[in-house]
């Protein structure tokens, strides 16, 4: 994994394994690497990786089980939620930016609709 020096690299981490999950990689129920695992794969520190753990923990993302490891959630309402926090993340920031460059509300849909169009013609 590649990190970006200007977000903190326990939040990247969380990102990796929202993605991960809604992806479905990382399937409900499933086990998660071993925190000292995930930081030799990942090639961070082990406090660093237990923090992203600890936030996703809080988060009912992923659920301890003592002495068995960390689980993904079940919880099917969680994971529809974090698929939707992460959707929103993304409009947003791609609304900010096309707004920076002085393109309207319509535009930005028109120019996304002409988007989705080209994709579907190359596909």
């Amino acid at each position: 994994m590649k990190f970006d020096d200007k977000i903190p690299i326990y939040y990247q981490i969380k990102n990796y394994i929202y993605r991960q999950i809604i992806v479905g990689e990382l399937a409900p129920g499933d086990k998660l690497p071993a925190v000292r695992q995930l930081a030799v794969n990942l090639t961070v520190n082990v406090n660093t990786v237990q923090r992203a753990l600890g936030e996703l923990i809080s988060e009912k993302i992923i659920e301890p089980q003592r002495g068995k490891g960390n689980f993904v959630t079940e919880d099917q309402g969680t994971i529809e939620k974090l698929k939707k926090l992460l959707i929103t993340q993304q409009l947003q920031e791609l609304y900010e930016n096309l707004h920076q460059l002085n393109v309207t509300d319509t535009e930005i849909v028109s120019y996304l609709q002409d988007y989705i169009a080209k994709r579907k013609q190359v596909q």
